[in-house]
């Protein structure tokens, strides 16, 4: 292959049905203004690890070892329920959608994580499974931002089966990412 960079992540995809329910979300929020950047709906996914820039040849690597991991796990059901920002409320920069009856995602991300560790990323400090739906670099209304979050807190959005994990490329335009896949295992 080669040395060329590629900067790249291990993602879970989003059923399409979903989708339309997380944009109602995204839709409340562009209502008030906020200065939001939202995640278009063709890049929404669960990240469980942000390699960063890769050489071509290190591909092989992480594909063997995702492999061997997930040769341990079974295909995951989760609920898809609650809203959320990082860092903090009083300091938002990512809004989100959580997830609950997270733990075999957490397990699942945790074996990952070792495995990519013995090839020499960092580990993760704490995982906290989420899909972002929009980030804040100059909040504006964020009282407003975090009272529609608030109506969300409790409304699940619904289920979806993971038996896929997606290798992905990222490409930085200046129109936003573009995602593709590199390649795709099956729990």
């Amino acid at each position: 292959m080669g040395s060329s960079k590629i900067r790249s992540f291990l993602a879970i995809e989003i059923d399409i049905d979903l989708i339309a329910k997380i944009q109602k979300i995204q839709n409340e929020l562009k209502n008030i203004n906020a200065n939001i950047k939202y995640i278009e709906e063709e890049n929404m996914h669960f990240t469980l690890k942000f390699f960063g820039e890769i050489t071509e040849d290190m591909i092989e690597e992480i594909s063997i070892a995702i492999k061997e991991t997930i040769a341990n796990h079974q295909p995951i059901n989760l609920s898809i329920k609650g809203t959320g920002t990082f860092p903090n409320e009083n300091n938002i920069k990512v809004l989100w959608v959580g997830i609950t009856n997270n733990q075999d995602l957490i397990n699942l991300q945790k074996d990952l994580d070792e495995k990519f560790n013995e090839l020499g990323f960092k580990k993760e400090k704490s995982y906290i499974p989420h899909l972002t739906i929009g980030r804040m670099k100059n909040p504006k209304n964020k009282s407003q931002v975090k009272k529609i979050l608030d109506s969300f807190k409790d409304i699940g959005i619904g289920n979806m089966k993971i038996a896929k994990l997606y290798l992905k490329k990222s490409e930085l335009t200046p129109n936003g990412p573009i995602y593709s896949d590199i390649a795709v295992f099956n729990l």
